[in-house]
């Protein structure tokens, strides 16, 4: 039997986790799915018994790829430089890093406040906050004629912005 069919009185936004662990290919394996607009289905296999938090767990793990992503080809072209020593590695990190925090945070500003982006049917967003911000900010700092003003956009480079000490 398919996975999938376990799934399938699921309607579109619906998620069900199946409480008893399942045998795949051997292995005991709990399983989460949720039913995406357009029909297909998102399916969450762990081998802890996590309920409908392997959904949110699997949503977290997602923002870290895309922190990847963008270092290693989509933004950042880390895997260009070559480098292989660890220390180096260490300290090339430390600049895309921030860039891409500064980025995020621009993209999320973008998003909630200035123009949210479009969902597509499948639920997925129609580019990344990542994206989003980096292509602000890009805009911001090398078009001449933007009329964007570079002040606000560093406010998010402020940690205490966001996270004020208490």
């Amino acid at each position: 039997m398919q996975v999938k069919n376990l799934f399938l009185p699921l309607k579109p936004a619906e998620s069900l986790t199946i409480e008893e662990p399942r045998l795949i290919t051997g292995v005991p394996v709990y399983l989460t799915a949720l039913r995406l607009i357009d029909g297909e289905f998102l399916i969450v296999a762990s081998s802890k018994k996590e309920g409908q938090h392997a959904l949110e767990y699997y949503k977290e793990r997602w923002q870290i790829e895309t922190l990847f992503s963008a270092l290693k080809s989509r933004g950042f072209n880390l895997e260009e430089t070559r480098v292989t020593d660890l220390e180096r590695i260490k300290k090339l990190l430390i600049v895309p890093v921030i860039a891409f925090c500064w980025s995020y945070r621009t993209g999320e500003w973008q998003h909630d406040l200035v123009k949210p982006i479009t969902v597509k049917k499948h639920l997925r967003l129609s580019k990344s906050i990542f994206r989003v911000g980096l292509d602000f900010i890009r805009n911001a700092l090398f078009n001449a004629t933007s009329s964007c003003h570079l002040a606000p956009l560093f406010q998010f480079l402020d940690f205490n912005h966001f996270y004020p000490s208490s």
